[in-house]
């Protein structure tokens, strides 16, 4: 599991720069689910451990390369360390438009639809008694700022969402793979945006 963590490290900067050259503008990686919490205390700290030195070794490199970075998710169960190097991640490539990658770290599907109903219900406690709209809630979701995932990769032969973006994957093309995460490379992204390109929308 250990060496496959840090092999899926040099699969996300492969992926990116692929995906870059492919001209896709959104790119968005499950790094770390809400769920993983419970996984082996030493594999939490590893996969902590990897997040901090990606942050603090590929933020210039994205940033060189016109990439936006945005991580989603809750960022109240990590350190001030790693949320300060979010935030300085996202401030440094905040100007960036080649493409947008977005890191889902201490995310949930559900738990994005809760907040975004929480922080709706607080900016407006009159629709507490009245029907709420998907429009009115949209903008409140943790990836307002993106449109809707045209394709959904899942690797490593599961036939499941996980819990990823679930108000967002609802017209969404899902393509399964057997390929492990870190074997997916630029090969692997071609064979799914071929399948993607074969499907009427």
């Amino acid at each position: 599991r250990i060496a496959g963590h840090k092999r899926g490290v040099e699969a996300v900067r492969g992926t990116v720069q692929a995906c870059a050259e492919r001209g896709v503008q959104y790119l968005t990686l499950f790094a770390f689910s809400s769920e993983n919490w419970r996984r082996p205390a030493d594999e939490v700290a590893l996969l902590m451990q990897l997040f901090r030195i990606a942050l603090t070794n590929e933020v210039q490199k994205l940033h060189r390369n016109g990439i936006r970075l945005r991580v989603v998710g809750d960022r109240s169960r990590f350190d001030a360390r790693m949320r300060a190097l979010i935030e300085r991640g996202e401030r440094t490539t905040a100007g960036n438009t080649r493409l947008t990658l977005t890191v889902a770290a201490n995310y949930g599907g559900r738990w994005d639809i809760l907040q975004a109903l929480g922080r709706l219900l607080h900016e407006h406690p009159e629709l507490a008694r009245a029907p709420i709209e998907e429009a009115q809630l949209a903008p409140h979701l943790a990836m307002s700022y993106a449109p809707e995932p045209d394709l959904f990769i899942r690797t490593g032969g599961e036939q499941r969402i996980s819990n990823f973006l679930l108000w967002q994957l609802a017209y969404t093309e899902l393509y399964f793979t057997e390929t492990l995460w870190p074997d997916f490379g630029a090969a692997a992204l071609d064979a799914a945006l071929a399948s993607y390109v074969r499907r009427e929308r």
